[in-house]
């Protein structure tokens, strides 16, 4: 092509939508430098509106709106908002010129794909988890490329349009023990006793603090094991008034982890979310993780991507409704059998794809090439 690519990404509302559309964009750029062009199309008023631009990406938004899940008059404006929708991304990829469309999920790429689809103009999907969103089913029938993140997509999708690629991941993880030591002196922590990292995204999650505050004082007075409590944005301040007298001896906490390449590299074991991009990181660093996936999600589609991994033994799960007073049970369990640490460890590193953004690349360039 002698001319730039054009590239419509789109997909938003929450980060596992957005960051592995901006994976792709950055290796887009690494793969073809000055010869694409990229646009984002994201949800007006959502956090994409935000984050794109701050990398240095144009977005363009649209009025879309999903439906809520309880009654509201809300929904009552939604047809007109797709409606609304439908028309204005028509008129954006008419005017950007796009060569290709590729959907991340979420409510705001159903409108790109569909005029793009409508107009000729080839179209993928990148589905993260393991139960496939509503979207990404609806939008299934007419893309030319899937690209899945774990096996068995069959369910949800034509197979033969399915390319395992994994999900596309910002940043480089990777496994490397020789970070051990650093890592240890970055979170003040002491050789010779094992580390859990406790993290729950950056706003942070009620069950994992809860749990954290059920069972610190105990920590601290056996001192067997040492914890990285990432606590989140929005618990900081509770969870430092509930530290207000406490000893935190052999507990490092905050806000936010800068160094998660540090945080992975000082676990023997991890206590997470379930999230799409998150099992994926620990696919990738092959740390042994207790996912408590959270209820609150469409579809239950934490649990059911915890579950993919625990039935090949490369994790365990606990509901989240177990976990306050569940889960450090299961890490001493875990941490008085090395046999079982090594055999999660080994599972675990077999399930990560660290390319993923450029496979997903590569189905984008043979779609495009096939016009």
């Amino acid at each position: 092509m002698d001319r730039k690519l054009k590239v419509i990404l789109s997909g938003g509302g929450t980060g596992g939508h957005i960051y592995p559309a901006v994976a792709v964009a950055e290796a887009l750029k690494r793969r073809l430098g000055d010869g694409v062009e990229i646009l984002f199309v994201g949800a007006e008023g959502k956090m994409e509106m935000e984050k794109i631009p701050e990398l240095g990406y144009r977005i363009e938004g649209l009025p879309v709106a999903g439906l809520q899940r309880r009654l509201t008059p809300k929904n009552l404006a939604v047809p007109f908002k797709v409606v609304r929708s439908v028309l204005r991304a028509r008129r954006i990829v008419k005017k950007f010129g796009a060569d290709v469309a590729v959907g991340f999920g979420g409510y705001t790429s159903a409108p790109v794909l569909w005029s793009a689809q409508r107009m000729g103009i080839p179209t993928l999907i990148q589905e993260q988890n393991s139960y496939a969103g509503m979207t990404n089913k609806m939008l299934s029938s007419r893309v030319r490329r899937i690209c899945v993140a774990y096996e068995g997509m069959e369910r949800f999708f034509p197979k033969e349009k399915i390319v395992l690629t994994g999900n596309p991941l910002r940043g480089r993880f990777w496994r490397n023990p020789d970070l051990r030591a650093e890592a240890l002196r970055h979170f003040g922590l002491e050789e010779g006793k094992p580390v859990t990292l406790v993290v729950g995204g950056s706003l942070g999650t009620r069950t994992l603090n809860e749990m954290m505050k059920a069972n610190v004082d105990r920590i601290v007075a056996e001192g067997k094991i040492q914890v990285i409590w990432q606590t989140g944005k929005y618990y900081e301040r509770e969870m430092t008034e509930f530290m207000q007298g406490r000893s935190d001896r052999g507990i490092w906490r905050g806000a936010f982890i800068d160094r998660m390449d540090l945080a992975y590299a000082a676990a023997d074991i991890v206590v997470a979310r379930a999230g799409a991009c998150t099992v994926s990181e620990l696919c990738l660093i092959g740390r042994p993780t207790i996912f408590v996936p959270s209820p609150n999600v469409a579809e239950d589609h934490q649990t059911k991507n915890a579950m993919a991994l625990v039935g090949k033994q490369a994790a365990r799960m606990i509901p989240d409704r177990d976990a306050v007073n569940g889960v450090f049970p299961v890490v001493e369990e875990l941490l008085a059998d090395p046999k079982q640490l090594a055999e999660m460890e080994r599972n675990i590193l077999t399930l990560g794809i660290g390319d993923s953004a450029d496979r997903v690349v590569n189905e984008v360039m043979d779609v495009v090439n096939e016009k």
